[in-house]
Parts: structure tokens; C-alpha cells; sequence
């Protein structure tokens, strides 16, 4: 799509060179004689760019400006002429938002160079609303899914936590979102419009990650060979997410507590501190109190960055969330695959249910994309599943867990149920008969709890022959 640009100008002789000169370079454009015709083409049409005198007949082209700017028409990009070129004038046209200024007469190629930086600043800009809009999308608070009580308190936590710039500590086991979690405080806070940068702490040796951290000057080691600038001086109004914080060995440990404290930044091999606005929301999955007192951890910088707590529970803990989680991700992959997006059937999504996930949130993305990828079917069934999720050494401990936050009761019972049942009646063949006796319960039973929940299977002894001879 070509870009739409708006020459005010009175002198029509001018008017008619430069939309002869920009419609050569690809440019649509569209004049004005005056600023009262220029108010009537801002008020029909939207523009890129706009090429403005500062003298006009019927009023200022200033005046215009600060219209321009005051209007849903601020963004656009203008670029003010005239033949009463003064370092005053100029100033003023600056102050108030112009782009830049060109005098009259102009040279054409130095014009069409100020046009063409304006117009890839209009892209440019436009690409970080579309890219900011998608990062939104993918890690704003809408993407954490869970109805369980934990979860919903989270969610109240992260609504209140971003509306201040308070350090935030994130625990949880590996795989439960803390990244997720942190990024959704971010795009929901003031900041959000500034970057937000992360770093895993025990991913980089000491000399590196404090390099990464607070930036070099060059020649300060073997390898600065240009000045680098530091991810806190990048962060710059925006988070910096310290990821696995508790793997900083103990001097990096200083050298952190100092920049918190002072808020400032020295570059290694530097001699002079910069000041520096930025949040910190520090990560890990290990028990920062535990490495506190075996003395691996500083008590000082453990309360400095310990101001807002979020504790993350593990899905084995959360178990009402799985079936949501399990949506999610079936329509994420199917969308990536471009598929349709199948059903899952009750027995697989029994495992998933049972299962005790070590791997948390990350190893359900990972089983069901990879359930996506492989099924052979419209539907996602037992044998999508990996085969050690049904594994009984990896279910039976979980089944007997407490979730922190409390649990209803008859509702774990009935999954329970369902699921041994469910298990019983793969095991047995879909012969129910042979799942009750399995299970140590009358036929009669089995089969009204089966009906209850939605199981099937064959209903009689004598229909139990026929599906054991027919399979």
C-alpha cells in the first residue's frame, strides 16, 4: 500500500512540483491551497506524512501543527517549509512535535532524503504497535489459564502488583510459568510500553553475567572489543526478569545488592555510575529461605528482592485446570498446524487428569503438541499419550496429594472413580464384567457408576461374551 501524503502550500506552482515529484517516488498525494482546506482534507482523510508551509494566507502553519497534534491525527509524521527560514521559527516548529523542517527552496534531493527517513519512521513505528500488540496477545494476563483458587489469587496479585514498580519474587517448580507470570505483570503495568528483558543467572559464568548485567567498557577484558551497553541500562523504564536468581553465585550476589540499593550502574572496567529506572522480578525454583540459611544465599539480598512474593503451585496441585490447559493447547498447535483442532477422548484426558507431572505446565505443552503432531485420528486417544503418563508409579502418589490450597472433596473422589474405572475398562477390553471383578466391585455397581459418569462399555454378561468373541 502505498503511502498517502498532504503538501500545504499557497504558491500552486509548488504544489503541482511536488505531486509531480512525489507521485514519481510512489507516493499518493493530495493537496491543500490553505489551512481551512487542510482542515477539511484532515477531517475526510488519514495521511502518512504531511509537508506544511509555516506561511499561510488564511492563518498559520504552526497553528496547524499544534491542531495536528492535539488531534486522533498526533502520530502522523509533518515536516513544516518555508521561505522565512529562522533558527526561531525552526525551534518553535520542533517543540511542537514537527519531524523536521525544511527552507525554502529546498534542495530536492535533500527533501526527498528528509521524506524517506520520515516515512520508514512511520513503518518503523507502525511495526512496534503490531509487534507490541502481538507480544501483548501472547503474554498478556489473558494467556494464564486456571480456575483453581490458587490461581484466581494470582491473578488478583498480578492486578494489584502491576500497578506499582515493587520488586517481585516468583517461586515455583521448573515448568509452572514463572516467565509467563512475570511477562503478564509487565504488559499490565506503566511500564509496558518499554522493554522487558530477561537473563537465567545460572546459564552464564560470573565475569559474563556481569557483563550482561551492567554492561563493559571496551578493552576492559579479552573479547571487549566495543563498549557494551548492559541489560540495565536496556531495560531502561521497563522489567528486567532475573530468572534462576538462586543459581548468582555469592560475589555476583554483591554486586546486584548494590545496584538495587544505590540504583545506579558501573560498567565493568568503568569508573563512573549511571542511574537507572528499572524493575526487577526475579525467578527461581529452588527454597531461597533454605539456601539463606546454609549461607549460599545473602540474607540482605533475599529480603531486597522478596518485596511481593508470588508463589506458583505445581499442577499436580491444580488439577481442575488440566482440562483448560489441555484446550488451550489443542487449539494453539492445531492453529500452527493449520487444523482443525481435535476433540480429546475422555480415557486420555483420564491420564492427563491422574497423572503427577514433574514437568508442570511445560511437559502438558509438550505431550499435547506433540499428541497433535503424531495422532492418526480426529481425535487425541490413549495411544497419543506418551505410555510412562500411565504409568501407575507415576499416578498413585499424586492421587493422595493435598493441593495447598484446599480441594472439593466429592469432586476428586468422582474423578478419581472415573478414572480407575476408566483404566479398568481399557485393561479389561471394554468388558465390564471383567473391570468390576478388577476393581472389587458388584457388576451392578460398576455399571451405574458408569452410566453416572459417562463411561462405556458393554452393559450384560452375555453382551460381554459377544464383544470378548468379536474382538
Amino acid at each position: 500500500m502505498r503511502n498517502r501524503i498532504l503538501v500545504i502550500d499557497d504558491e500552486k506552482s509548488l504544489l503541482e512540483f511536488l505531486r509531480m515529484l512525489l507521485e514519481e517516488q510512489g507516493y499518493t498525494v493530495r493537496d491543500a491551497d490553505s489551512v481551512s482546506a487542510a482542515r477539511a482534507a484532515l477531517a475526510e482523510d488519514t495521511f502518512d506524512l504531511i509537508l506544511c508551509d509555516i506561511m499561510m494566507p488564511d492563518g498559520s502553519g504552526l497553528d496547524l501543527l499544534k491542531e495536528i497534534k492535539q488531534s486522533p491525527a498526533a502520530d502522523t509524521a509533518v515536516i513544516m517549509m518555508t521561505a522565512y527560514s529562522s533558527t526561531k521559527s525552526a525551534i518553535e516548529a520542533m517543540k511542537l512535535g514537527a519531524y523536521d523542517y525544511v527552507p525554502k527552496p529546498f534542495d530536492v534531493d535533500e527533501l526527498k532524503v528528509v521524506i524517506e527517513k520520515a516515512v520508514e519512521r512511520n513503518e518503523l513505528l507502525a511495526e512496534n504497535v503490531y509487534l507490541r500488540k502481538e507480544l501483548e496477545q501472547k503474554y498478556g494476563f489473558s494467556n494464564i489459564i486456571g480456575r483453581s483458587v490458587r490461581m484466581q489469587e494470582i491473578f488478583a496479585l498480578i492486578e494489584r502488583v502491576s500497578r506499582t514498580s515493587s520488586t517481585v519474587l516468583v517461586q515455583g517448580e521448573s515448568g509452572t510459568g514463572k516467565e509467563l507470570i512475570a511477562r503478564a505483570i509487565h504488559f499490565a503495568s506503566p511500564r509496558s510500553q518499554s522493554r522487558f528483558l530477561s537473563i537465567n543467572c545460572g546459564a552464564l559464568p560470573e565475569t559474563l553475567l556481569e557483563s550482561e548485567l551492567f554492561g563493559h567498557e571496551r578493552g576492559s577484558f579479552t573479547g571487549a572489543i566495543k563498549d557494551k551497553k548492559g541489560l540495565f541500562r536496556e531495560a531502561a523504564e521497563g522489567t528486567l526478569f532475573l530468572d534462576e536468581i538462586g543459581e548468582m553465585n555469592t560475589t555476583m550476589q554483591v554486586k546486584l545488592l548494590r545496584v538495587l540499593q544505590d540504583k545506579k550502574v558501573r560498567k565493568v572496567g568503568g569508573h563512573e555510575e549511571e542511574p537507572v529506572d528499572v524493575r526487577i522480578i526475579a525467578a527461581t525454583n529452588q527454597n531461597l529461605e533454605s539456601l539463606v540459611e546454609a549461607g549460599e544465599f545473602r540474607e540482605d539480598l533475599y529480603y531486597r528482592i522478596n518485596v511481593i512474593p508470588i508463589e506458583i503451585p505445581p499442577l499436580r496441585h491444580r488439577r481442575e485446570d488440566i482440562p483448560l490447559l489441555v484446550d488451550y493447547f489443542i487449539k494453539k498447535y492445531a492453529d500452527e498446524m493449520g487444523i482443525e483442532p481435535p476433540r480429546i477422548e475422555q480415557d486420555a484426558m483420564n491420564l492427563l487428569e491422574a497423572y503427577k507431572w514433574p514437568g508442570n505446565v511445560r511437559e502438558l505443552e509438550n505431550i499435547i503438541e506433540r499428541a497433535l503432531a503424531l495422532a492418526s485420528s480426529a481425535a487425541i486417544g490413549i495411544q497419543d499419550v506418551p505410555t510412562y503418563v500411565s504409568t501407575p508409579s507415576r499416578r498413585t502418589e499424586s492421587w493422595v496429594e493435598l493441593p495447598t490450597e484446599g480441594m472439593d472433596l466429592e469432586v476428586h473422589l468422582e474423578s478419581l472413580r472415573r478414572a480407575l474405572m476408566a483404566q479398568a475398562l481399557d485393561r479389561c477390553g471394554g468388558v465390564q464384567t471383567k473391570a468390576a471383578e478388577l476393581l472389587g466391585i458388584s457388576f451392578r455397581s460398576f455399571r451405574y457408576y458408569a452410566k453416572k459418569v459417562g463411561l462405556t462399555g458393554s452393559e450384560s454378561p452375555q453382551e460381554d461374551k459377544v464383544a470378548v468373541e468379536g474382538g
